[in-house]
């Protein structure tokens, strides 16, 4: 009995000093996974805050861009943007979408678009030449280097009239414009275009009036005349090309200085047939785009990167040769001071033909 006792005496207090030390155990060891599990969430945390810190910093672009072409789609400058955005994406981490915002004054209205967008970059404007008229006309209050624009190049203007036109040449067209002054509607784009300056260069220099019929872009006019909606239309050669080769425009006049190949004929220079034409003529396209001039450094930096090496690819002049274009390549501050000339050019051209609403001097454009 007594060795029973002092057995289940001594198994007891054993037991309690057993428990008593697992307890304690057990305390330091949730003590101890308390702490691997504070250090843990510590760590996570600071890697939290870390990706969070990355991400405020992450280096331009690190979203998708969308490049708003101001002129309609299928036309000149709607085709290089895509064809570039396309080379560019190339040489980027995102994607570029392309759409169109048109309508206004020489595309005033994709440009105000992007006007009141985020000046960070992700917003850009596909632009032409045409779009430096838009304040001389009224369309918005800002000079041209509000933009700080990108230079793809451009392709020469051409006149062309239904394929089952009357008319076989530039003198039998302009003779029967004099003979009926403002009858014969032509298409040449938007007002305020390249195209449309290029008509009243025409009629200024060979002394006719035509009836100027605007459209949202180059592809709408040519399909107008191809329509018999209008009985002449004046576009590029690039964006002619296909419509001249399938025989459903009939080009006339060249209005550059030199003659141009296409389809096997010889397309001949106005100028052969007008001297006063020099006076006004040639304008050229500058067709590229554009991202708002305060735009972070980080943001000019990466896109003209990007742009380099898409020009610099034998993509962007494979494509060129074939459809008919001239390259350019110009960015920052050589692409600001083109503009800046064609700016002043356009304007007073603009002025001295009677078209501008605004004096180019009130806006601080000096003359050529």
């Amino acid at each position: 009995m007594n060795h029973n006792r002092s057995h289940r005496g001594v198994d007891n207090a054993e037991f309690s000093a057993y428990v008593k030390k697992c307890n304690k155990a057990s305390v330091f060891r949730e003590e101890g996974l308390m702490k691997v599990f504070l250090a843990a969430f510590a760590g996570a945390a600071a890697l939290i805050v870390g990706a969070g810190s990355v991400a405020t910093a992450q280096d331009y672009p690190f979203r998708d861009i969308t490049n708003v072409v101001v002129w309609g789609a299928g036309g000149g400058t709607d085709i290089i943007n895509r064809m570039i955005m396309a080379e560019m994406e190339e040489h980027l981490p995102v994607s570029i979408n392309v759409i169109n915002q048109t309508g206004g004054v020489a595309g005033s209205n994709g440009m105000v678009y992007v006007m009141n967008q985020p000046d960070d970059g992700y917003t850009l404007a596909g632009i032409s030449e045409s779009n430096v008229t838009a304040a001389v006309q009224g369309g918005w209050d800002q000079k041209f280097d509000y933009w700080y624009p990108f230079v793809v190049g451009g392709s020469p203007d051409l006149i062309s009239v239904p394929a089952n036109s009357p008319y076989g040449s530039l003198k039998e067209l302009i003779d029967a414009a004099k003979a009926n002054p403002g009858s014969i509607p032509a298409a040449a784009s938007g007002a305020g275009s390249i195209h449309h300056l290029n008509l009243l260069a025409l009629q200024k220099g060979a002394g006719a009036e035509f009836k100027f019929v605007p459209y949202q872009g180059s592809a709408a006019g040519q399909e107008a005349a191809m329509a018999g909606e209008v009985a002449l239309v004046v576009t590029s050669l690039a964006e002619q090309a296909a419509l001249i080769t399938g025989g459903e425009l009939k080009p006339i006049a060249m209005l550059t200085a030199e003659s141009a190949e296409i389809a096997g004929v010889t397309v001949p220079s106005a100028f052969d047939t007008y001297d006063g034409l020099t006076t006004y003529l040639p304008l050229k396209q500058a067709i590229g785009f554009a991202v708002r001039d305060t735009a972070p450094d980080s943001v000019k930096e990466a896109l003209t990167k990007a742009f380099d090496a898409a020009m610099a690819g034998e993509a962007v002049a494979e494509w060129a040769k074939a459809n008919h274009y001239d390259i350019g390549g110009q960015s920052g501050d050589e692409a600001k001071a083109l503009f800046a000339r064609l700016e002043s050019n356009f304007a007073y051209t603009l002025q001295e033909l009677g078209v501008a609403t605004i004096d180019p001097a009130t806006l601080g454009i000096e003359k050529p």
